[in-house]
Protein backbone atom coordinates (compact mmCIF):
# COMPACT_ATOMS: atom_id res chain seq x y z
CA UNK A 1 0.00 0.00 0.00
CA UNK A 2 1.37 3.41 -0.93
CA UNK A 3 2.13 5.61 2.05
CA UNK A 4 -0.35 8.57 2.12
CA UNK A 5 2.36 11.12 2.87
CA UNK A 6 4.47 9.77 0.00
CA UNK A 7 1.46 10.25 -2.29
CA UNK A 8 1.15 13.78 -0.94
CA UNK A 9 4.81 14.52 -1.66
CA UNK A 10 4.59 13.10 -5.17
CA UNK A 11 1.48 15.11 -5.95
CA UNK A 12 3.23 18.25 -4.74
CA UNK A 13 6.18 17.61 -7.03
CA UNK A 14 3.81 17.36 -9.99
CA UNK A 15 1.88 20.52 -9.14
CA UNK A 16 2.37 23.64 -11.22
CA UNK A 17 3.54 26.68 -9.22
CA UNK A 18 0.68 29.07 -8.38
CA UNK A 19 0.60 32.73 -9.27
CA UNK A 20 1.84 34.98 -6.43
CA UNK A 21 -0.56 37.04 -4.34
CA UNK A 22 0.92 38.90 -1.37
CA UNK A 23 4.33 37.32 -1.78
CA UNK A 24 6.56 37.08 -4.82
CA UNK A 25 8.39 33.74 -4.98
CA UNK A 26 12.07 34.36 -5.82
CA UNK A 27 14.75 32.01 -7.05
CA UNK A 28 16.65 32.08 -3.76
CA UNK A 29 15.31 30.19 -0.69
CA UNK A 30 14.08 33.32 1.13
CA UNK A 31 10.69 34.80 0.17
CA UNK A 32 10.12 38.44 -0.67
CA UNK A 33 7.47 39.55 1.80
CA UNK A 34 5.18 42.57 1.62
CA UNK A 35 5.56 43.17 5.35
CA UNK A 36 3.60 46.44 5.34
CA UNK A 37 0.40 44.67 4.27
CA UNK A 38 0.92 41.89 6.80
CA UNK A 39 1.65 44.25 9.69
CA UNK A 40 -1.32 46.46 8.86
CA UNK A 41 -3.63 43.45 8.83
CA UNK A 42 -2.25 42.13 12.12
CA UNK A 43 -2.78 45.51 13.80
CA UNK A 44 -6.22 46.21 12.33
CA UNK A 45 -7.76 42.73 12.33
CA UNK A 46 -5.42 40.79 14.66
CA UNK A 47 -4.78 38.25 11.91
CA UNK A 48 -3.48 38.02 8.37
CA UNK A 49 -3.34 35.44 5.60
CA UNK A 50 -0.48 35.47 3.07
CA UNK A 51 -0.57 33.08 0.12
CA UNK A 52 2.74 31.78 -1.29
CA UNK A 53 4.69 32.97 1.75
CA UNK A 54 7.29 30.24 1.16
CA UNK A 55 9.01 29.29 -2.10
CA UNK A 56 7.67 26.14 -3.71
CA UNK A 57 11.04 24.38 -3.43
CA UNK A 58 11.15 24.87 0.34
CA UNK A 59 7.56 23.64 0.72
CA UNK A 60 8.55 20.51 -1.21
CA UNK A 61 11.55 19.93 1.04
CA UNK A 62 9.52 20.46 4.21
CA UNK A 63 6.86 18.03 3.02
CA UNK A 64 9.55 15.45 2.22
CA UNK A 65 11.03 15.99 5.69
CA UNK A 66 7.62 15.34 7.25
CA UNK A 67 7.20 12.21 5.12
CA UNK A 68 10.56 10.85 6.31
CA UNK A 69 9.59 11.45 9.93
CA UNK A 70 6.35 9.59 9.33
CA UNK A 71 8.20 6.63 7.79
CA UNK A 72 10.51 6.60 10.82
CA UNK A 73 7.50 6.52 13.18
CA UNK A 74 8.49 9.90 14.63
CA UNK A 75 5.01 11.47 14.56
CA UNK A 76 3.07 11.42 17.84
CA UNK A 77 -0.67 11.81 18.51
CA UNK A 78 -1.28 15.44 19.44
CA UNK A 79 -2.71 16.33 22.82
CA UNK A 80 -4.31 19.36 24.46
CA UNK A 81 -3.05 21.27 27.46
CA UNK A 82 0.47 21.54 28.75
CA UNK A 83 2.73 19.86 31.28
CA UNK A 84 0.71 17.84 33.80
CA UNK A 85 -2.50 19.00 32.10
CA UNK A 86 -1.44 17.57 28.71
CA UNK A 87 -4.04 15.02 27.57
CA UNK A 88 -4.84 13.03 24.45
CA UNK A 89 -8.45 13.52 23.35
CA UNK A 90 -9.52 12.40 19.88
CA UNK A 91 -12.84 14.20 20.38
CA UNK A 92 -10.96 17.52 20.39
CA UNK A 93 -8.17 16.96 17.87
CA UNK A 94 -6.88 14.11 15.71
CA UNK A 95 -3.59 15.25 14.24
CA UNK A 96 -0.05 13.86 14.63
CA UNK A 97 2.89 16.13 15.38
CA UNK A 98 6.68 16.41 15.53
CA UNK A 99 8.56 19.42 16.89
CA UNK A 100 11.04 21.10 14.55
CA UNK A 101 14.56 21.26 15.98
CA UNK A 102 16.58 22.49 13.00
CA UNK A 103 18.05 19.05 12.38
CA UNK A 104 17.54 19.19 8.58
CA UNK A 105 18.34 21.87 6.00
CA UNK A 106 14.64 22.36 5.28
CA UNK A 107 13.88 22.97 8.94
CA UNK A 108 16.81 25.36 9.23
CA UNK A 109 15.59 27.36 6.23
CA UNK A 110 12.06 27.57 7.61
CA UNK A 111 13.22 28.60 11.08
CA UNK A 112 15.41 31.32 9.52
CA UNK A 113 12.36 32.75 7.70
CA UNK A 114 10.39 32.74 10.94
CA UNK A 115 13.24 34.54 12.73
CA UNK A 116 12.99 37.23 10.07
CA UNK A 117 9.26 37.56 10.74
CA UNK A 118 9.89 37.70 14.51
CA UNK A 119 12.48 40.43 14.11
CA UNK A 120 10.09 42.42 11.90
CA UNK A 121 7.22 42.11 14.40
CA UNK A 122 9.48 43.20 17.25
CA UNK A 123 10.98 46.10 15.32
CA UNK A 124 7.70 47.47 13.96
CA UNK A 125 5.17 46.52 16.66
CA UNK A 126 7.36 46.28 19.80
CA UNK A 127 5.90 42.90 20.78
CA UNK A 128 8.92 41.69 22.75
CA UNK A 129 8.86 38.26 21.13
CA UNK A 130 11.56 36.06 22.64
CA UNK A 131 11.66 32.81 20.71
CA UNK A 132 9.78 30.63 18.23
CA UNK A 133 8.60 27.05 18.64
CA UNK A 134 6.83 24.98 16.00
CA UNK A 135 5.83 21.48 15.00
CA UNK A 136 4.70 19.59 11.95
CA UNK A 137 1.01 18.64 12.05
CA UNK A 138 -0.38 15.81 9.93
CA UNK A 139 -4.15 15.30 9.76
CA UNK A 140 -5.30 12.02 8.20
CA UNK A 141 -8.75 11.91 6.56
CA UNK A 142 -11.45 12.57 9.14
CA UNK A 143 -9.18 14.42 11.55
CA UNK A 144 -10.02 17.87 12.92
CA UNK A 145 -9.19 20.28 15.75
CA UNK A 146 -12.12 21.87 17.56
CA UNK A 147 -12.47 25.62 18.12
CA UNK A 148 -9.88 26.91 20.57
CA UNK A 149 -7.44 29.65 21.54
CA UNK A 150 -3.68 29.09 21.51
CA UNK A 151 -3.06 30.50 24.98
CA UNK A 152 -3.00 28.34 28.10
CA UNK A 153 -4.64 29.09 31.42
CA UNK A 154 -2.15 31.00 33.55
CA UNK A 155 0.46 30.87 30.77
CA UNK A 156 0.30 33.81 28.40
CA UNK A 157 3.77 33.61 26.84
CA UNK A 158 2.47 32.51 23.42
CA UNK A 159 1.73 35.82 21.73
CA UNK A 160 1.59 35.25 17.96
CA UNK A 161 0.55 32.05 16.19
CA UNK A 162 1.66 30.97 12.72
CA UNK A 163 0.29 28.14 10.57
CA UNK A 164 2.06 27.28 7.31
CA UNK A 165 0.37 24.80 4.94
CA UNK A 166 2.13 22.12 2.87
CA UNK A 167 -0.76 20.68 0.84
CA UNK A 168 -0.26 20.51 -2.95
CA UNK A 169 -3.21 20.41 -5.33
CA UNK A 170 -5.69 21.14 -2.55
CA UNK A 171 -9.29 21.02 -3.83
CA UNK A 172 -12.46 22.28 -2.11
CA UNK A 173 -13.65 18.69 -1.75
CA UNK A 174 -10.56 17.96 0.37
CA UNK A 175 -11.96 20.27 3.10
CA UNK A 176 -9.78 20.76 6.19
CA UNK A 177 -9.93 24.58 6.10
CA UNK A 178 -8.93 26.70 9.07
CA UNK A 179 -12.00 28.54 10.31
CA UNK A 180 -11.13 31.88 11.90
CA UNK A 181 -13.60 33.47 14.34
CA UNK A 182 -14.11 37.13 15.21
CA UNK A 183 -12.20 37.89 18.44
CA UNK A 184 -15.09 39.95 19.87
CA UNK A 185 -18.31 38.38 18.59
CA UNK A 186 -17.11 34.80 18.24
CA UNK A 187 -18.81 34.56 14.84
CA UNK A 188 -17.02 32.89 11.90
CA UNK A 189 -14.93 35.34 9.86
CA UNK A 190 -13.43 33.22 7.09
CA UNK A 191 -12.33 29.73 6.09
CA UNK A 192 -8.71 29.53 4.96
CA UNK A 193 -7.97 26.81 2.36
CA UNK A 194 -4.88 24.84 3.48
CA UNK A 195 -3.00 25.39 0.21
CA UNK A 196 0.73 24.81 0.10
CA UNK A 197 2.74 27.91 0.96
CA UNK A 198 -0.12 29.81 2.64
CA UNK A 199 0.77 31.36 6.01
CA UNK A 200 -1.85 32.32 8.58
CA UNK A 201 -0.69 34.55 11.44
CA UNK A 202 -2.75 35.86 14.36
CA UNK A 203 -2.64 36.96 17.99
CA UNK A 204 -2.62 33.75 20.03
CA UNK A 205 -4.72 34.97 22.95
CA UNK A 206 -7.41 36.70 20.89
CA UNK A 207 -8.32 34.73 17.76
CA UNK A 208 -10.46 31.59 18.17
CA UNK A 209 -9.95 29.13 15.34
CA UNK A 210 -10.41 25.50 14.38
CA UNK A 211 -9.29 22.97 11.78
CA UNK A 212 -12.40 21.67 10.02
CA UNK A 213 -12.59 17.92 9.32
CA UNK A 214 -10.46 16.94 6.36
CA UNK A 215 -11.30 14.38 3.70
CA UNK A 216 -7.69 14.13 2.47
CA UNK A 217 -4.24 14.10 4.02
CA UNK A 218 -3.49 17.56 5.45
CA UNK A 219 0.02 18.76 6.37
CA UNK A 220 1.08 21.98 8.07
CA UNK A 221 3.56 23.60 10.45
CA UNK A 222 2.01 25.20 13.53
CA UNK A 223 4.19 27.65 15.44
CA UNK A 224 4.17 30.25 18.20
CA UNK A 225 6.24 33.33 18.88
CA UNK A 226 6.69 33.56 22.62
CA UNK A 227 7.57 36.30 25.08
CA UNK A 228 9.82 35.81 28.09
CA UNK A 229 7.49 34.91 30.97
CA UNK A 230 10.21 34.17 33.53
CA UNK A 231 9.03 34.83 37.09
CA UNK A 232 10.46 34.24 40.57
CA UNK A 233 13.45 32.33 39.30
CA UNK A 234 11.45 30.18 36.88
CA UNK A 235 12.79 30.42 33.32
CA UNK A 236 9.99 30.43 30.77
CA UNK A 237 10.58 29.71 27.99
CA UNK A 238 13.36 27.36 28.94
CA UNK A 239 16.69 28.04 27.26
Amino acid sequence: MTDPLLQLARSFAEAAPPQPDLVETPINPAPVICFDQLLDALVEKRWFVAEHYLPEALCTDLLADLQQLHQAAQLSPAGVGRGQEHLLNENIRGDYTHWLDGSTPAQQAYLAIMRELKDTLNRELFLGLFEYECHYAFYPPGAFYQKHLDSFRGRSNRKVTTVLYLNPDWQPADAGEMRVYHPDTGLPLLDVPPRSGTLVCFLSEEIPHEALPTTANRASIAGWFRCNASLNGRIDPAL
